[in-house]
């Protein structure tokens, strides 16, 4: 390793590694934000199209997030199995197909079978691209490259946005009504995307050409130091599967499941906020992106100026008790403001600080988990975080009703962010207490 280090200009090789990788992966999660996106603009005609209630409707979006349950921890399995390629191209595709038939659907039952498959085919991508930049990324630049990644979450509800609220205006179109036409057009995107992860991206580094050899052989030597070091904090249980039970797994998703309940609750219910403007469905999908556009910006910066390092990761626990406060701040807000114009501005300064917390969360679980465990173990956090996505959704259109406003749904992420931060202030107060406090617990564990 010291004959090879100083000829490696490690920066530039990681600037470079993003150049090639980040595009690509940030355009997958892009896509896939196309088609979580496209139900809550669905929603304002397909209510009326299907015959069910605000509710019935809100069951049927969520059950997507059952589907992702049970089939996410397998998915990312199989992923470390068969490889990163071919399993996320498997992904692309049948989640597409699935998109495209839900502009078919005839009746409230296919719905609900349709959104259960759409979430059991799109299981293990994230939580797979998140295991398959730990094989190319040293963890300084992870925040980094998750903030790219996360990217493309806000830029698909920015671009996702115009184009549903559009296509809702175009129904009639080779017979299709407008929610029927949401569902193709966002459809096809990954079904088109298969055949470009295959041929573009690269399984590992060993396997990239665009590699030479001093530059696999730094990444192998760097990645391997550092799992050796995460290898020292894990318990006897090895299993793969053993990781399911790990109280730091289970914690990490109950704290991850508030965050989510945040996200989808505003993803879901931020058209039908902004319709009850009075606004038309294209003007809709305009004002949707201002707030994305917004998470889009700070996406870009921010992280990249959040390495995970010792003093990194304060400043990462720092920076998501600033958003999660903030976030919180503002959703009250979109609540209480007394006009249109303050809660919209409220609604464009909360949601930023959702999306920011996403990758910074993410920079937390491989400090714990490596190899097939960090496989199995992140699959497990976001699949039993992503269950607030099926409490969002239902509880969401469950406090419209019972309130008869509808802006009272924002008080669930808000409170939902409250106890975030205060589990994140938690935790940097352990830490300050003693960076070796989660070591002494495990061996008591044991």
């Amino acid at each position: 390793m010291n004959t090879v280090t100083p000829q490696i200009d490690a920066p530039r090789l990681i600037n470079r590694l993003a150049l090639r990788l980040m595009p690509l992966l940030g355009l997958l999660y892009l896509v896939a934000y196309l088609d979580r996106s496209n139900i809550g603009f669905a929603k304002l005609q397909m209510l009326g199209s299907l015959g069910i209630s605000e509710a019935a409707y809100g069951l049927g979006a969520s059950l997507f997030f059952i589907g992702y349950l049970l089939f996410e921890v397998p998915s990312n399995v199989m992923l470390h199995k068969y490889g990163a390629t071919r399993w996320i191209a498997r992904i692309m595709f049948t989640w597409g197909v699935v998109t495209i038939l839900l502009a078919f659907t005839k009746s409230p039952t296919t719905f609900y079978f349709l959104r259960f498959l759409l979430g059991a085919s799109e299981a293990g991508l994230y939580p797979g691209v998140i295991y398959y930049l730990t094989l190319w990324f040293p963890a300084q630049s992870r925040a980094r490259m998750l903030g790219y990644f996360t990217l493309g979450s806000s830029m698909g509800n920015m671009i996702g946005a115009p184009i549903c609220g559009w296509l809702l205006d175009k129904g009639g179109f080779m017979g299709l009504d407008g929610w029927q036409l949401v569902f193709v057009v966002t459809g096809l995107p990954s079904v088109l995307l298969t055949v470009v992860v295959l041929l573009f991206l690269p399984e590992t580094p060993d396997k990239a050409r665009f590699l030479n050899d001093g530059e696999k052989r730094w990444l192998d030597d760097t990645l391997s130091a550092e799992r050796a070091e995460v290898r020292k904090t894990e318990t006897a249980k090895v299993h793969v599967w053993h990781v399911l039970t790990e109280w730091r797994v289970i914690g990490m998703a109950l704290y991850y499941m508030m965050l989510s309940m945040s996200v989808y609750g505003i993803a879901y219910w931020l058209p039908t906020l902004v319709k009850g403007f009075g606004v038309s469905n294209t003007i809709n999908g305009m004002l949707n992106v201002i707030p994305w556009l917004l998470a889009t910006i700070i996406l870009a910066f921010v992280p990249a100026r959040l390495r995970a390092n010792a003093d990194g990761r304060d400043r990462i626990g720092r920076a998501m008790l600033i958003s999660a406060i903030l976030g919180m701040i503002c959703f009250l807000g979109s609540v209480l403001l007394p006009s249109n114009t303050s809660r919209f501005v409220a609604l464009c300064i909360g949601a930023p600080c959702l999306y920011l917390l996403l990758p910074l969360f993410w920079t937390m679980p491989p400090r714990f988990l490596t190899g097939a465990r960090a496989a199995a173990g992140i699959a497990a956090i976001n699949s039993l975080g992503n269950i607030g996505g099926f409490i969002a959704q239902n509880i969401v259109p469950w406090v419209r009703q019972i309130s008869g406003s509808t802006k009272a749904p924002m008080l669930v992420p808000a409170t939902c962010l409250l106890i975030f931060a205060i589990v994140t202030a938690v935790l940097l107060s352990r830490r300050k207490r003693g960076p070796h406090a989660d070591d002494k617990r495990e061996q008591y564990a044991q």
